[in-house]
């Protein structure tokens, strides 16, 4: 075998497995419909909420820590400016709060 062909096969395993990164999906091309679906069907998502920002949105408290509670989180959608698409995991004896 030639050395390029090794060197192909060799790569393969590199290519695109299971481990292989995925984007994370953007709420701010979905509908506020699609982005809540989403969040319901998966639980627990990373999306992208805006240029260089995202969010750990959840379903409901089951997909958070045991020692935190959620709060709403809203987020712009392709049709909404501020679409309910699901929860946000926060510390309960902090969160809001300016210092200790």
């Amino acid at each position: 075998m030639r050395r390029s062909a090794l060197a192909a096969l060799a790569a393969l395993p590199l290519a695109g497995g299971p481990a292989a990164a995925q984007p994370r999906p953007d709420v701010t091309a979905m509908t506020c419909a699609a982005a809540q679906a989403l969040v319901a069907r998966s639980g627990a998502v990373v999306a992208t909420t805006g240029p260089g920002t995202y969010s750990r949105i959840v379903a409901d408290v089951g997909f958070c820590t045991v020692e935190k509670s959620t709060r709403p989180d809203y987020e712009r959608t392709r049709d909404v400016a501020e679409c309910f698409v699901g929860y946000r995991c926060v510390d309960p004896f902090s969160e809001g709060r300016d210092g200790p």
